[in-house]
């Protein structure tokens, strides 16, 4: 082993472990890297695992370049990985601590001094930061932090099993500093000629430490280069070396862990396997032959083999399936599941439904843990619309001749979506890769069902029809649109297996047949059928230049101009252009058009923009008004603002414009109202002429507006411009003086501002009422029968507030199909889920539990309700206006109300119902509810004479009388002339300014402003 000679220089607090292999010109941005520490002490060891391309050399002038600071060292041998030449540095190093650093990384630049400070202050034996993978291989450097969630804070951990989730998913050895004696006493070393050695190595530092620091700091960037023609360690995964080596690794650290006993650890680290080690190599297997796939079947089910099945439990049911399947050597079954893990969101399998129960196949079901397995009713792919699904389409059939391409394919018919008789039709499509080029479109001619799919044959004239330019559109994707009564789904063509299909066909560039004249089939990295546009003529070798010397002499110029200073500056050219056009149809460039531009022009009496949840849906408060104008006939033309594709549920009679659209902005800036239940774009400045109605969605339990603990932590600016988006209200609708005191409080509204009139959504609730009261009977009306809910069945209706789940998702906080199997000969439970959230039911309740969600409107579902179940939702205030029982599932209250935002009553002191925390407690609630339902009465009636007061069913009504029903002209009296002569002067000008600014004929007057 050689080394430079070093200088003698104070010992440093810090060593830095550099390994290199054949890296020569990576090297010094990594040694850089240390050098440029913000701590001054540190250095750098590089260890050269014999390399050959003079990264040694490298190295040695490094530490001639910087005496004292870095050393060289180099390994009489390659050691096949990374293990030695870390062990060679550990001993080497002159500080206290260590750190490693692959010569393709770099350090943060305070990494040192974060890493020292917090082991000094802290006395731990390692402490980790957050490492962060930058992808550099992308137009523009992509950013992918490590596992962030554990590095949110810092923590010192006494042991590891106080945190599991970083032993089991943190396995880098680079983003740590170690204590080099730790290292020493504990004989830590890492494995010589494997892969993968940091994951052991972490898991024995992990053991052996006595105190871990983890600290929120970006420590370590890990450089990917996903095209580099030398793939990384991690990356070589077509290698079944590097399967197997894995196995080994994660078989020594289940030995270390059995022989501490240390259940929960290893429950952690199957888990990370399942949804990690695992997946990263199923990915692969389409791509990979039968050799490979028998050598990784052999080894991976030997593995699954003695994991504990409840770890299944913990991982996403795709993820549990694959591993099933694998385990039971079922690969054609496999293989589909793969292609869902590839592509999100695609159904690949046909499924089947059991005792109410949706799976991912009907095979192993007799297996106790593959009926556990394969059920994947939780992911609702049974609630899925046809044109919202994403179907496996396997390639079963490829040709060429002639310059046509013969393809055929099934299509998977989940749960037979696609009915028997259904009307077929589908067209192929290739289309060029790169975003605004052309595509073409070929008819399939035949269509059937088969089996559990539908089977299709087309032909397609590719060498007559595709006409590619040549240069930017050499990547062609296939798509199959199929169209099923109707409705259209969009395929992607999967070519199964490692084989490609094969057979070119001739093509004729417009930029010239010297420069391709073939398009060649190939397999995306996702598994589907694609084609490259390449050189190569009829009867020669793939590749072969057609045109002999001259083409490839005007490749070679194409290449230059392509890829050389007038490509870049094209390129550059092409990037300004859309960078300006993103400037001028960006969400700044619609504020300047809205400000500058629409608000010169003048407001037209008699319109109005109506806005509900955002552009949603066609409901509430706004919904109400809109209708009592259309019931009174009266001359206001509404637009309706959408959002989304396209509109749903709107009434014919509106202008519906699209939510940021120019036509909205321009419709906002020149209406004469606005009406809406949440909030108009915030930076949108409301005109004088214009009256913005604010009706509000609902009354507050949940604290609001700058009562919530983080507005008021706002920087001033900010306060200040959500002050001014609330200062637009001209009149803010109000239920209840519980209002005044809570939103009007917290949203800063004058008194001015405050409309005591209720909220005209609930108009229907309290007619409904007063018609139970006079006729002593309920009248469900058209819903339930649009539901099929039976006459005999009580109707509940669970309504629970918004919580973040980390995604859309809401799992209800009981079991639906115990309800069902208890109630289902009394109740009929609806469910609808906060617009945010989104639920999934088994087929297995579909006729005791229905998701309500989707409809536009609640008002009609509380009318339908004869029971209400709810937690915190404002619901609670509308629908006490029934005077019906309602019960509280308040299973989360203490976390809710005192770790969340806060309330502003105690809902125990105030609930017109039982509060109960357990399911089983609703379940007993729900057992005595028509024998209880008339015990609350008096509190229901005080709780909605506190919370909906002014709620007296005319609220649309009042609204319509106040801002949009004409006043007669008063009848003039007698007045002095010279007053009578003022206000002539006054009508002349008045009638000038109504002359130039003119409204349509026959509208009313109506009044604006505040």
């Amino acid at each position: 082993m050689a080394t430079t000679a070093a200088r003698r220089d104070p010992a440093p607090d810090v060593s830095v472990v550099v390994i290199v292999y054949n890296d020569a010109a990576r090297l010094p941005d990594a040694v850089r890297s240390v050098l440029g520490q913000t701590l001054r002490a540190v250095e750098a060891v590089i260890v050269d695992d014999h390399s050959t391309d003079g990264s040694h050399d490298v190295a040695r002038a490094l530490a001639a370049a910087h005496p004292g600071r870095v050393r060289a060292l180099r390994l009489p041998e390659n050691s096949g990985g990374c293990g030695a030449p870390r062990n060679a540095g550990v001993e080497a190093a002159r500080a206290p601590y260590v750190m490693f650093l692959d010569s393709d990384d770099v350090l943060e630049r305070n990494a040192c001094r974060n890493m020292l400070g917090a082991a000094e202050e802290t006395g731990a034996d390692l402490v980790a930061g957050l490492c962060v993978r930058l992808l550099l291989d992308r137009r523009t450097v992509a950013r992918d932090p490590w596992y962030p969630w554990l590095y949110s804070r810092t923590r010192t951990l006494q042991s590891v099993r106080e945190l599991p989730d970083l032993f089991a998913w943190d396995t880098l050895s680079t983003n740590k500093c170690y204590r080099r004696d730790f290292l020493l006493e504990n004989n830590l070393l890492f494995l010589r000629g494997m892969y993968y050695e940091d994951l052991m190595f972490s898991a024995e530092a992990y053991l052996a430490a006595r105190r871990i620091t983890l600290i929120p700091n970006e420590v370590y960037r890990w450089h990917v280069h996903e095209r580099a023609a030398e793939k990384s360690v991690s990356n070589r995964r077509h290698e079944m070396a590097n399967f197997a080596h894995r196995m080994e690794i994660h078989g020594r650290v289940d030995a270390l862990l059995g022989r501490r006993r240390m259940p929960d650890l290893q429950r952690a680290k199957d888990v990370k396997f399942l949804k990690h080690d695992l997946v990263l190599h199923l990915r692969d297997l389409p791509f990979r032959d039968d050799a490979y796939r028998r050598e990784f079947a052999s080894l991976a089910r030997g593995y699954l083999a003695g994991m504990d099945p409840g770890a299944y439990d913990e991982v996403p049911p795709l993820q549990a399936v694959c591993a099933y399947l694998l385990l039971r050597g079922d690969w054609e079954r496999l293989g589909p599941a793969v292609d869902s893990l590839l592509n999100r969101r695609k159904i690949s399998a046909p499924l089947t439904e059991r005792d109410g129960r949706v799976y991912w196949c009907e095979e192993h079901l007799g297996d106790p843990l593959g009926r556990r397995l394969l059920d994947v009713t939780d992911l609702g792919l049974h609630t899925k619309p046809l044109d919202s699904m994403f179907l496996r389409n396997e390639l079963t059939a490829y040709g060429s001749r002639a310059g046509r391409v013969r393809l055929a394919g099934r299509i998977v018919n989940p749960l037979g979506t696609i009915r028997p008789g259904a009307r077929l039709s589908a067209e192929l499509e290739f289309a060029a890769r790169r975003r605004g080029l052309r595509s073409f479109r070929f008819p399939v001619r035949t269509l059937r069902h088969e089996g559990d799919a539908i089977a299709w044959e087309a032909e397609a004239g590719l060498s007559r029809a595709l006409r590619p330019v040549g240069v930017v559109d050499t990547v062609w994707d296939v798509r199959l649109r199929l169209t099923a009564d109707g409705v259209r789904t969009t395929t992607r063509l999967t070519a199964g297996g490692a084989a490609l299909p094969d057979g070119s066909v001739p093509v004729r560039p417009r930029l010239g047949r010297l420069l391709a004249d073939r398009l060649e089939p190939t397999v995306t990295a996702r598994g589907h059928l694609a084609f490259l546009l390449t050189a190569g003529g009829a009867g020669e070798e793939p590749g072969a230049a057609p045109g002999g010397a001259a083409g490839e002499r005007l490749r070679e110029l194409v290449a230059r101009g392509v890829h050389g200073p007038p490509g870049r500056f094209a390129k550059s050219g092409v990037r300004r252009a859309r960078r300006v056009r993103e400037r001028l149809t960006g969400g700044d460039a619609k504020l300047r058009l809205y400000h500058e531009v629409f608000c010169r022009l003048p407001i037209r009496p008699g319109t109005a923009v109506f806005e509900s949840h955002l552009g949603r849906s066609y409901g509430d408060s706004p919904r109400a008004v809109h209708e009592e104008l259309r019931r009174r006939g009266l001359p206001v033309r509404v637009h309706w603002s959408y959002a989304g594709p396209r509109p749903e549920g709107f009434p014919e009679d509106a202008v519906l414009v699209r939510r940021w659209s120019p036509a909205y902005l321009r419709a906002l800036a020149q209406a004469e109202f606005w009406v809406d239940n949440q909030g108009f774009p915030l930076k949108l400045r409301k005109r004088p002429g214009t009256t913005y109605i604010q009706t509000w969605h609902g009354s507050a339990l949940k604290k609001m507006g700058f009562d919530e603990p983080e507005h008021k932590l706002w920087p001033r600016e900010k306060q200040q411009e959500y002050q001014e988006a609330l200062d637009r209200f001209d009149r803010f609708l109000i239920r209840s003086e519980h209002d005044v005191r809570t939103l009007a409080r917290a949203y800063r509204l004058p008194e001015r501002a405050l409309l005591r009139v209720g909220y005209p959504r609930n108009d229907a609730l309290v007619r409904a009422r007063e018609r139970e009261r006079a006729t002593g009977r309920r009248t469900r009306g058209p819903l339930a029968a649009g539901l099929g809910i039976p006459e005999d069945r009580t109707v509940l209706l669970y309504a629970p507030t918004f919580r973040r789940t980390g995604g859309r998702r809401f799992d209800l906080p009981f079991d639906v199909e115990r309800f069902a199997k208890e109630f289902d000969d009394r109740f009929v439970l609806l469910v609808r889920a906060h617009y945010l959230n989104h639920v999934v039911l088994p087929p297995s309740v579909r006729d005791s539990v229905l998701d309500v969600s989707a409809l536009p409107d609640t008002t009609p579902v509380l009318e339908l309700a004869d029971a209400l179940i709810t937690d915190y939702s404002s619901v609670m205030f509308d629908y006490a206006l029934l005077d019906r029982p309602m019960i509280f599932f308040t299973y989360d209250y203490d976390s809710y109300s005192r770790e969340g935002r806060g309330t502003y009553f105690e809902l125990a002191d105030h609930a017109p119902g039982p509060l109960v925390r357990t399911e089983d407690e609703l379940y007993a609630a729900l057992r005595t509810l028509e024998t209880d339902a008339g015990r609350d009465w008096e509190k229901r009636a005080a709780f909605a004479a506190e919370f909906g007061g002014y709620d007296r069913g005319d609220a649309a009504r009042r609204i319509v009388d106040e801002f949009f029903a004409p006043r007669p002209a008063p009848r003039p009296a007698g007045r002095s002339p010279r007053r009578s002569a003022l206000r002539r002067v006054r009508r002349s000008a008045l009638h000038w300014v109504r002359r130039s600014a003119p409204r349509p004929a026959g509208r009313p007057v109506l009044r604006g402003g505040r």
